[in-house]
């Protein structure tokens, strides 16, 4: 299906200490080169590797799980190559893919028979004192939650510059469609279809009940401000990277201009997956 681009550079990227992944990414190295195909090593995830790929690329072929590929979302920088994500147990959300379904997968994208679901991610910024601290690309969600024998904390949210609501709770999850299927679920949030072009807003465990998940769009500017001195606050990208929070800090959340771009078998049924993942009818 999508097809303008022609596939001469490709990225692996592999778990880290999984054997049968990095056998894979051997023999997958030779299939791409006996087509003239340049294979990129890529970073090792888990590896605290987190440089990018050296060059170009026009796909990454991710070995491993969920996990890795949402760390894939960071490695991939400001380019936008298709991503192929290659599970070996059951199907991951965003791991479409089985072991044994990789090199027809790959057949299928080398001959432009594929659709491209494209995932929409967030840049967050950490301020302190009129500084920007620390900043990151997110897939799934940004979180702020407190040590599990702290007192409660506020959060103040504000949305393009208005004011939402302080929130006092046990943290805060601002989620992507992604996302929502990951800790926002957890909390009560609502699962939010793929292609949706909305952020939702999730309390974690509020003081108060009538604190709802809030659906927002996509293009919202989202700015949560740490509001009281607390022990052990933590800032959470992606549930893999973590930065203290002091009182005052806050967090500036927009839509990142880089989406992640899934190649997914054609006529896949996101509900399938949903169904498997979260037993439903079980």
């Amino acid at each position: 299906m999508s097809g303008e681009r022609a596939i001469k550079r490709v990225g692996i990227v592999v778990k880290q200490n999984h054997d049968e992944a990095q056998k894979t990414a051997r023999e997958l190295t030779e299939w791409l080169e006996a087509r003239g195909i340049d294979a990129a090593g890529g970073p090792y995830i888990g590896s605290g590797d987190d440089r990018t790929f050296d060059q170009d690329v026009d796909l990454v072929i991710v070995l491993g799980g969920d996990g890795t590929m949402i760390s894939t979302a960071r490695l991939v920088g400001d380019r936008e190559p298709l991503v192929l994500g290659i599970n070996y147990g059951s199907l991951g959300y965003l791991t479409e893919f089985r072991i044994e379904e990789m090199f027809p997968a790959l057949e299928a994208v080398l001959s432009d028979n594929y659709e491209v679901d494209t995932r929409v991610m967030l840049d967050a910024e950490h301020w302190r004192d009129g500084e920007q601290i620390d900043s990151g690309r997110i897939l799934n969600d940004v979180v702020i939650n407190k040590a599990a024998l702290a007192r409660i904390i506020e959060i103040e949210v504000n949305l393009d510059s208005q004011f939402v609501n302080s929130f006092r709770a046990d943290g805060l999850i601002v989620a992507t469609p992604t996302g929502s299927t990951a800790y926002n679920l957890s909390a009560g949030g609502p699962i939010i279809y793929p292609s949706m072009n909305a952020i939702v807003v999730t309390p974690i465990c509020p003081f108060t009940l009538t604190n709802r998940p809030i659906v927002v769009p996509e293009t919202a500017v989202i700015e949560l401000k740490l509001m009281n001195e607390n022990e052990g606050v933590v800032l959470t990208l992606d549930g893999q990277i973590g930065y203290t929070m002091r009182a005052g800090d806050s967090v500036r959340i927009q839509k990142s201009r880089t989406t992640f771009n899934l190649v997914q078998p054609i006529n896949r049924n996101y509900f399938d997956v949903l169904r498997n993942k979260l037993k439903w009818g079980r």
